[in-house]
């Protein structure tokens, strides 16, 4: 899936991967898709709740090596 921005939020622990998703979700306009990178497992739960709560839309969620990958969706 192609993103317009990439977060790196990997060796991050919570609540730091949602206040850079949310610093990065500021800086793109609606329809924009941010890929976040994080290894925190925390982080599936915080980012879905966190996307539905905010009018953002979790496009897809994988898990490889690790390493979290989200693509959010801005509303």
């Amino acid at each position: 899936m192609k993103s317009d921005k990439i977060l790196d939020a990997k060796g991050l622990a919570c609540p730091m991967p949602i206040v850079k998703t949310k610093k990065a979700m500021d800086q793109l306009v609606s329809g924009q898709i941010l890929e976040i990178l994080a290894t925190d497992k925390g982080a599936k739960n915080d980012l879905s709740a966190w996307a539905k709560s905010g009018g953002h839309e979790l496009l897809e969620y994988t898990e490889e090596n690790g390493v979290l990958k989200f693509y959010l969706k801005k509303g």
